[in-house]
């Protein structure tokens, strides 16, 4: 069999954000002017640029969610036992803790309180988001079961709508963040429940008319290249409004990167060892452990700018999470492969 790879784009999916990191900075040292045009086109604190291409990432990837599969998750309880655990009970409170250690402790001398603060929030914002797009990528990799992958995207959207808003509320609190709540809630409505039932109908009302081979075959290639699109887009217009910041504090990215880095690394070993020692098969613990280690950043990076703006230190956590992401997550699709001796290989 031939061995899976990404895309071009996907492939080299760190190098297109860092050249979009440097353009943006670029923009917003040499063109302020553009920054500050596109930052009075909000509503509620949320830009309405950004909001524009952070629909055109979520969408396509929202059609990509078949809710029906729901009904088959039962007949494999356990991988979902895991999944839901650790992105809700454990992945939260971890990345905080190890969030708040590094930037507040480790780094006390490097990062001014006020700014580390705004890194935590970013930090927890990822944490408080697990993945529901790229894991399709990293579970296809690593020779995971696309049905269930699917089961589990699925239900950790709906688990999304309920958990991602208190959990983040209680978590910048004891960060000592003042939390919005009609922010936060007009922010997940808007970048998780309006795109997700948009998919779905879009998904439910073409199968119907179309079949599920002409939507997945025809329609979906359409938007080939539009999420990509959409978050290098995105990334731009964040750094045009973080040049500044970066300029003076060029150490910050990375500085974020290392509690990010370590936490999913962390996370991956939790799961993916849960999986183990329940003797879950491979091709359901591959991506049971992805999930909680990928991150649903464009929903982080909509709800950072939302919460404290574009120019603000919580932007840039979850920008640099885009960043880290795919190397790491690479790295994990790797040590899986290499470790699927470790599962039964039967699916029961």
């Amino acid at each position: 069999m031939a061995e899976k790879r990404l895309g071009f784009f996907a492939k080299y999916l760190s190098l297109w954000v860092f050249l979009c990191i440097v353009l943006g900075v670029a923009i917003g040292y040499f063109m302020p002017g553009v920054p500050a045009f596109l930052g009075q086109f909000e509503y509620a604190r949320v830009s309405i640029p950004v909001a524009i291409l952070i629909w055109l990432m979520i969408y396509p990837m929202m059609l990509k969610v078949d809710f029906t599969s729901i009904k088959n998750a039962g007949k494999k309880p356990k991988g979902l036992v895991v999944t839901l655990v650790v992105n809700w009970l454990i992945k939260p409170f971890t990345m905080y803790l190890i969030a708040w250690f590094f930037l507040k402790l480790v780094f006390k001398a490097l990062i001014p309180s006020e700014l580390a603060t705004e890194y935590l929030a970013g930090a927890v914002l990822l944490g408080a988001a697990p993945c529901t797009a790229m894991v399709f990528v990293w579970s296809y990799l690593s020779d995971g079961d696309p049905g269930y992958t699917v089961v589990q995207v699925a239900i950790n959207d709906l688990v999304i709508l309920i958990a991602f808003t208190p959990i983040v509320a209680f978590l910048l609190g004891v960060s000592e963040v003042k939390v919005p709540w009609n922010t936060l809630l007009f922010s997940v409505v808007l970048f998780v429940v309006i795109p997700l039932s948009a998919g779905a109908l879009t998904r439910s009302r073409l199968i119907k008319l179309r079949g599920k081979e002409w939507f997945e075959g025809v329609f979906m290639k359409r938007f080939d290249g539009i999420t990509e699109a959409g978050l290098l887009l995105t990334l731009i217009i964040l750094f045009a409004f973080q040049g500044e910041t970066i300029l003076k504090n060029p150490l910050a990215i990375a500085l974020i990167a290392v509690p990010l880095v370590i936490q999913t690394y962390f996370i991956f070993a939790i799961g993916y060892g849960w999986a183990r020692a329940w003797k879950i098969p491979y091709a359901v613990a591959a991506p049971a452990g992805m999930i909680g280690a990928s991150n649903f950043f464009e929903l982080a990076v909509a709800v950072a700018i939302s919460l404290f703006g574009l120019s603000s230190g919580a932007a840039l956590a979850t920008v640099v999470g885009v960043l880290t992401e795919v190397p790491v997550m690479l790295s994990l699709v790797f040590i899986a492969k290499k470790t699927k001796q470790w599962f039964p290989k039967e699916v029961s």
